[in-house]
């Protein structure tokens, strides 16, 4: 079981909410609304709380369920109040049509997190190639992952395999530029290969 603070009240914010207080975690809800926050805690009951903006996060692994534009920024506000913290950063940098990266190719987001987060918390990418309807469905999925820190990377794979869903480590943090990639690809497939939203990318091993 993990302590989880997730920022946002957003669809995946719920949706990995709901999943972590079915896999017996302790979750709490952030958001700057705090109406808001407190509706979703209360929607996902379990004893999910909710916490202050900006205050230190009750748990260990804090999940940031924002919009990539305001991933950044809520980290860097928070400052110290994340140290020692594992950083999960969800987001997908996609342009306004969605057909690209609306950042440089040789960065990603969770990167540019690594460099906004206090030098003891450790930063790790992961969910950003599902789609919040196909979690809120909670059938067996692949979770890619990405990050430099071992220890932080397993604690973020423990919570993903209570959520019923399975952990794959990509490498290093410079990884999230390429899963941020795989997020254009599930896209395109939604629009064009497949032409819907209730897919999810995965790993099959032969034989």
């Amino acid at each position: 079981m993990s302590s989880i603070s997730i920022i946002g009240t957003g669809n995946m914010a719920r949706a990995i909410g709901a999943l972590a207080v079915a896999g017996g975690n302790q979750v709490e809800v952030i958001g700057r609304d705090q109406s808001k926050a407190a509706e979703l805690a209360k929607a996902l009951g379990g004893g999910a709380t909710t916490g202050e903006f900006g205050a230190v996060p009750a748990g260990d692994i804090v999940v940031v369920a924002l919009l990539y534009a305001s991933v950044v920024p809520v980290v860097t506000r928070y400052g110290d109040a994340l140290a020692g913290k594992v950083i999960v950063d969800i987001s997908n940098p996609f342009n306004s049509a969605a057909d690209g990266l609306a950042i440089p190719e040789h960065i990603s987001i969770a990167q540019e997190v690594a460099k906004a987060a206090p030098a003891s918390a450790s930063v790790v990418k992961a969910f950003n190639t599902i789609f919040g309807v196909v979690l809120a469905q909670a059938r067996p999925l692949d979770v890619f992952i990405a990050g430099d820190d071992t220890r932080a990377k397993a604690s973020v794979a423990e919570f993903v395999e209570s959520l019923g869903l399975r952990p794959l480590d990509v490498g290093g943090l410079h990884m999230a530029h390429w899963l941020e990639g795989m997020g254009l690809v599930v896209m395109g497939l939604a629009r064009h290969g497949i032409g819907n939203f209730d897919f999810a990318l995965g790993a099959a091993i032969p034989g």
